[in-house]
């Protein structure tokens, strides 16, 4: 059986409802968590659609799910103050989608490519599609994150980085990894961290 074959099978139990519900909890919680980050900091996403409907990473990119999980995370990102930022799949080494805007302001290097579905990914084209000027950046370094199916963000949050464990596991059927960031801490026994 084809990874076609297999998301037409994955399809007939899949569940938006359940999909939507995990991303926005995990979202808030994450938010809510990461209590270093600040308004206008980055908010780093990957995702693999193929992992969400149960096939094995880059066998079965799914757009009506990336639109689904960028569609549901999008409003919530940009209500809490923070730029969201799709990372690409590694065929386009991890770039990010991001703001145009955004990009000058944090003197971003803009690469020379656009995401498609199997080159790029679902997620990062859907953002791509739905961000108002949206330019691929090499690298950022954002506050906090969500890794659904083992997409490896962790290059893409500044250091040091800290994995947060949610109350929600998983996404559809992909595991879901959050990260966030901590200042260093410095001074030994007798210095006071907060």
């Amino acid at each position: 059986m084809n990874a076609m074959d297999n998301t037409i099978k994955l399809n007939e139990k899949y569940d938006e409802d359940a999909i939507r519900q995990a991303l926005e909890s995990a979202c808030e919680e994450l938010i809510t968590e990461a209590v270093f980050s600040r308004e206008g900091d980055f908010f780093v996403l990957g995702c693999s659609t193929s992992e969400i409907l149960g096939i094995r990473i880059g066998q079965g990119s799914s757009m009506a799910t990336g639109e689904l999980v960028i569609d549901t995370l999008l409003p919530i990102v940009q209500e809490h103050g923070f730029h969201l930022a799709v990372q690409c799949c590694e065929h386009l080494n991890r770039a990010l989608v991001v703001e145009r805007d955004v990009m000058r302001r944090e003197r971003l290097e803009e690469v020379n490519a656009v995401p498609a579905l199997h080159a790029g990914g679902a997620c990062a084209l859907a953002a791509y599609n739905r961000f108002r000027d949206p330019v691929l950046v090499e690298h950022l370094e954002a506050t906090m994150g969500l890794d659904i199916g083992d997409t490896s963000i962790g290059m893409h949050i500044r250091f040091v980085q800290r994995p947060l464990r949610l109350k929600v596991k998983t996404i559809g059927q992909a595991h879901l990894t959050a990260l966030m960031y901590r200042p260093k801490l410095i001074g030994g026994e007798r210095a006071k961290h907060f």
